[in-house]
């Protein structure tokens, strides 16, 4: 859509609603906030699509003053997807990994509450919906979604580092999801459990990757035909 006012509202709105999800989760409208729920991915990947979107809208407003408030805008094409990815694993793994064996987070936190469906499910889909709507699309490369996957491995190391010098991700927990809890599951299985969602989540950036040459082929100018 090449809406620069209606892409601004949509992200302001998107902020806004990713602000009240993050708040939500983490207790940060109570007198004891939840500070250790920043240490999930969760909310470390919601907190990254609040700043992405905020960016997104200021640069949304830049191009509108200097070039009008018809055409699209995005701080960069390939960002958008990547970060778009990265929410994505957040739905994907709590709908069929953690859901299904009954996870919970410090707090109250249970399946399907507004909360769990804010920080899970909604901004993922605020997120996937500007792509869809707002972004340019086929500027992505062949390559992007391995590139994609450095963004959860990223927090995997970090994960595994914290617990391992004593950090505790809740009173004593320290391994944030359950798939990860080498002590209970053991080396080869968290290995396992890696590799089958690397796997899987690499081929979900492929399936962004073919709907951004779909979405670029269709959204294309076609040729002016010759009249006689």
């Amino acid at each position: 859509m090449r809406s620069r006012l209606l892409a601004f509202f949509y992200r302001a709105l998107a902020a806004l609603v990713i602000v009240f999800g993050i708040a939500r989760v983490s207790g940060l409208w109570t007198a004891t906030p939840t500070w250790s729920s920043f240490t999930y991915y969760t909310v470390m990947s919601n907190v990254l699509c609040l700043v992405w979107m905020v960016l997104s809208a200021i640069v949304t407003v830049r191009d509108a003053q200097r070039d009008g408030w018809t055409g699209v805008s995005t701080p960069s094409a390939r960002w958008a997807a990547a970060i778009m990815e990265a929410i994505t694993v957040t739905m994907l793994i709590y709908l069929f990994v953690l859901v299904p064996s009954l996870f919970t987070q410090p707090g109250a936190y249970e399946p399907f509450t507004l909360t769990d469906n804010l920080v899970h499910i909604i901004t993922p889909i605020l997120v996937i919906v500007d792509w869809l709507l707002f972004v340019p699309k086929g500027r992505l490369r062949a390559y992007d979604p391995l590139l994609w996957a450095l963004i959860p491995y990223a927090y995997l190391a970090f994960a595994f580092t914290y617990g391992a010098l004593g950090g505790e991700f809740a009173p004593g927990v320290r391994y944030p999801y359950p798939f990860m809890n080498v002590e209970v599951n053991g080396l080869g299985d968290v290995i396992l459990w890696i590799v089958g969602l690397t796997v899987a989540l690499v081929g979900v950036g492929y399936i962004y990757y073919a709907l951004d040459r779909l979405l670029a082929r269709v959204g294309a100018p076609r040729p002016a035909v010759a009249r006689a």
